[in-house]
This record gives structure tokens, sequence and C-alpha cells, in this order.
């Protein structure tokens, strides 16, 4: 059996419906035989373990544990959905104390007992502030943690594809940026309805200008129409998108959205947010260059500035030191 990588990888809330699905596409995408899941609900762990057993992937060395110390120890990739999920009638938002507080716990996990993982992957909400408190307290290069923003992108291509009849792959280009919640900013710029761009079909015959602000407004409460829907969060997009990007990160296939990463550029600073970027071996990189129209990039900023109002609330519960102090605790920030 030919495996990306012997590396270990490690699966952190595997118990949850994210988690077990996330090993499972793993295991389906041959990344490692090295597998481990961690999850500190031991018998909803074992249970999957046991179905990832029964679907007799060849050659997988899959091992669970309760221990984190276990878990991390010896990883060189991880992928986290290890938050309490959003029910019907949350934001995001409204996990973000809870969820920082494990995100900090995670990081100081990291820095102690895998300070040589290579990739991390946060995927559980806010997966912006997550995954900036886990950066912050692992002590990792800001290019070693990603966030997944990737969805949002992925909810325009399918609202285009649906409204103007043609497969998701003909529409190209489909982009948000910014923060992974409502405050969103949608792009229209650069996306492409079989090979015509979006923004000469809006505000015509087959696309008016309130449909277009429908369209928007159904992918950045993409998330939560999934509650409604299904009666709990998304869970299989989650899943296959966030193990997309930590197989890029071991080398393999690129991914093709946009993740979240940590910012710092003039305007838009020290925060985790999505953005153009490109994921290899050698971590993430992202674009400098914002290419949209100026009501794209006011939205885009309004976007930042409430990640920012995040940010600095998770500052005064005292998860994370003031901006300034941050080098103390991440010598790479």
């Amino acid at each position: 059996m030919s495996f990306l990588t012997q590396d270990k990888l490690t699966i952190v809330g595997a118990a949850g419906m994210i988690g077990s699905n996330m090993a499972q596409t793993a295991a389906m995408m041959s990344l490692t035989p090295n597998i481990c899941l961690y999850d500190p609900f031991p018998t909803g762990l074992e249970g999957v373990a046991e179905e990832i057993r029964h679907c007799g992937f060849e050659g997988l060395n899959l091992t669970f544990t309760s221990d984190i110390k276990e878990a991390l120890t010896g990883a060189k990739y991880i992928v986290s959905s290890g938050g309490a999920p959003r029910k019907d009638g949350m934001t995001r938002e409204d996990l973000l104390k809870g969820n920082a507080e494990i995100a900090a716990q995670l990081g100081k996990d990291i820095k102690a007992y895998c300070p040589d993982v290579r990739h991390v992957v946060i995927i559980f909400n806010p997966a912006d502030i997550t995954g900036l408190v886990t950066l912050i307290h692992s002590g990792l290069r800001p290019e070693q943690v990603t966030t997944l923003a990737a969805l949002d992108s992925t909810r325009l291509q399918s609202e285009l594809a649906k409204h103007f009849g043609v497969a998701q792959s003909e529409v190209v280009g489909a982009r948000t940026y910014g923060g992974h919640g409502e405050a969103m900013a949608v792009f229209s710029s650069g996306a492409t309805i079989a090979g015509e761009p979006l923004s000469s079909l809006i505000g015509s015959a087959k696309l008016s200008a309130e449909t277009w602000e429908d369209i928007k407004q159904r992918v950045t409460k993409g998330g939560a129409n999934i509650i409604k829907l299904r009666g709990r969060s998304s869970f299989q997009s989650p899943a296959y998108v966030s193990i997309e990007m930590i197989r890029a990160a071991m080398g393999g296939a690129p991914f093709r959205w946009p993740a979240g990463c940590y910012v710092n550029i003039p305007g838009l600073d020290h925060v985790v947010m999505g953005m153009e970027t490109i994921i290899d071996k050698d971590g993430v990189h992202y674009s400098h260059e914002i290419k949209g129209s100026e009501e794209e990039k006011a939205a885009l900023k309004k976007s930042y500035e409430h990640l920012v109002k995040m940010r600095d609330e998770v500052i005064s519960m005292g998860v994370i030191p003031a901006v300034a102090d941050w080098k103390t605790v991440n010598p790479n920030l």
C-alpha cells in the first residue's frame, strides 16, 4: 500500500461527527498509515476506532487515546475539531470564550508534547480566533497553522452553480475572504460562470442585483442553514475540506480554496483570517495583494474589524496577552 508519508497524523476531537469523518477521509486518501485519534470521551472514541477498523483499510496503523500527551507525542500533523459545536440559533461568536480556552490549552499541549509538529489545522469555531489562540500558545511559526475558511467559498460556488444551473466545476474563482462567519466578505471579482465573468452578470437578466444580495446572504448563513436542515452543525464538508488542507501540507495535491492564516500587513494585521493562499509542505503562504472592487475591499475591512473586536475580547478575558506581548509567549510572532 502506498502512502503519502509515514508521519503521524493526530485527529483531535475524533469522537465527534467531524473528527470521525476526518479520520475516515484521511484513511481513504492514504495520507499516512499512522493515524492517532484523540478525544476526552473514551467510549465514543473507541467506537470510532472500531468503525474505522471495520472499514478494513489496508496497511492502516490506527491508534486511539484519551491521553493528550500520548496523542501528540511524535505527531507531525494535527487537525483539531476539538471544540463545542454550534447549535440552532447560535452564531460562531457565541462559542468564543469556551472554545478560546480549549484552543489555548491545545496550543500549550503542542508546545509541550510535539514542538516539532509541521502543520496544524484548526476548524472549531470561531475558527479565526481559535486558530490565532492556538498559534500564540503553541510557539509555532505563522505558516504552520491554518484554519478552515474554505467552506464559505465552496458555499458560494454551490449557490452560484444552483442559480445558473451549471456544474459546480464550471463556477471558477468563487471567493470569500476575511472572517469565517456571518461578517465574511463575499467577492464577485475574479469569479466566472461557465467562462463568463460573474461581475458582468450581476445586474443582468441572468442575475439581478437583488438576487445576488440574496445569494450572498445564503452564503453567509450557510452553516446556520445546515443546522436547520439537519438538526446539527456541518460535519461532512468541514471534515473533507480540512483533510484536503492537511494533505497539501503533507506535500500532496495543492489546496484549491482560501485558507485562514495569520495575516500581518498594513491595515490587516495581527489576526487570523481567510485569504488567497497556497498550502504546501513548507506551510501556508498568502497573497499580500487583494484583488477586488473598492466595495469588496471595504467589506473585507469591515470583516477584519469584526475579527479585531473578537480578538480584543479574548485578550480582555486573559486567554491571550495584549498584542504587544505576544512575542513573550511566541517569539515567532
